[in-house]
C-alpha cells in the first residue's frame, strides 16, 4: 500500500509500469480499482497511476465539506509529488471535471488529457436552449441526494447506477466489491452536489490549454454528456473526438480492450 500526502490529505496510490506518465482519475462512487481492467493494457508501454481520491475508499478522510477545488489541487499534488509532470490525465465521469479544472488552472502540468462524459449540469443549466436537458438530469440527481440526505447510502447507490450511471437493472449485476464501494463512498457524492462549482467549468479558462485533449463520448448514454461535451470542444484548442458503441457511461469497464485502444496511442504522443 502506497500513501502519498499532498495538499493536507494522504492519498492511497499504485503505480504500475515504465514509460511516460499517465494518471487516471476515477469518478464519484468509486475508486482506483476501477481502472483495473485497463491498467494492465497501459502498463506494457507507460508508467500508470491510479488512485483514490480523498475520501473514497482507502484515501483520508478529513470529515469535512469537500469542493471539486480541493480535488484538483490534490491531483496536482500528486502529479508534483510522484514527478509526473508533464503527464497525460484520463478523467472518467467526474474524474472528467477535475481533470479539466486542472488542466484549465495548471497546464504546465499536462501533455494532454482524455475525458469520458464529465456531467457539466450546471454548463447546461446555465444555457436557456440547454436548460430543458440540464433540468432533467437534475431532477433525478436530486432524488439521488434526498435519500443520502436521509444516510440511506444503499438505496442512493442502486438508485444513482440504474436512473444516472448504467440503467435499469444495473445495481444486481455489478459484483459485489464494487457495490460495496460505491455505498462505502456514498457520502463523497453528498459532498459533490453540495459543492455549487463541483459540475461546472469555466471554458473561458479551458481555451488556455493548448495541449490535445481526446473528448469521448457513448451512443447508449445519455444525450446530456453530448451536449457537454460540445461545449468543452469549442473551448479546447486541440480536441478530438471519439465515440463508442453500446459502452455506456463506462467504457473503460465495458469494453476495456477498445478504450486501451483508443487511449494508449494519444497517452504515448
Amino acid at each position: 500500500m502506497a500513501e502519498i500526502r499532498v495538499n493536507g490529505v494522504s492519498l492511497y496510490y499504485e503505480a504500475r509500469g515504465a514509460g511516460p506518465g499517465v494518471v487516471l482519475v476515477h469518478g464519484s462512487w468509486s475508486d482506483a480499482d476501477s481502472w483495473a481492467r485497463v491498467v494492465p493494457g497501459l502498463a506494457e508501454q507507460a508508467t500508470v497511476v491510479t488512485y483514490d481520491r480523498r475520501g473514497h475508499s482507502r484515501s483520508e478522510d478529513l470529515l469535512t465539506q469537500g469542493s471539486v477545488h480541493e480535488d484538483a489541487a490534490d491531483l496536482a499534488g500528486l502529479i508534483e509529488g510522484l514527478g509526473l509532470a508533464p503527464v497525460f490525465v484520463c478523467g472518467e465521469s467526474y474524474g472528467s471535471l477535475v481533470t479539466l479544472r486542472l488542466a484549465a488552472a495548471r497546464p504546465d502540468l499536462f501533455r494532454g488529457l482524455a475525458v469520458h462524459e464529465p456531467p457539466g449540469t450546471a454548463m447546461l443549466l446555465a444555457d436557456p436552449d440547454l436548460r430543458p436537458i440540464g433540468t432533467a438530469f437534475a431532477d433525478r440527481i436530486s432524488a439521488v441526494r434526498e435519500l443520502l440526505e436521509q444516510a440511506e447510502s444503499a438505496a442512493a447507490a442502486e438508485l444513482f447506477v440504474e436512473s444516472l450511471a448504467f440503467g435499469p437493472g444495473a445495481w444486481e449485476q455489478l459484483p459485489a466489491p464494487i457495490r460495496h464501494t460505491y455505498v462505502r463512498n456514498a457520502p463523497t457524492y453528498l459532498d459533490e452536489l453540495r459543492d455549487p462549482d463541483a459540475l461546472d467549468l469555466d471554458l473561458t479558462a479551458l481555451t488556455g490549454f493548448a495541449e490535445p485533449a481526446l473528448l469521448t463520448q457513448s451512443d447508449d448514454s445519455a444525450p446530456m454528456y453530448g451536449e457537454v461535451l460540445d461545449m468543452i470542444d469549442l473551448a479546447l484548442p486541440k480536441a478530438e473526438r471519439y465515440l463508442y458503441a453500446g459502452a455506456g457511461h463506462a467504457p473503460h469497464l465495458s469494453q476495456p480492450e477498445e478504450w486501451v485502444r483508443v487511449t494508449l496511442p494519444r497517452a504515448l504522443g
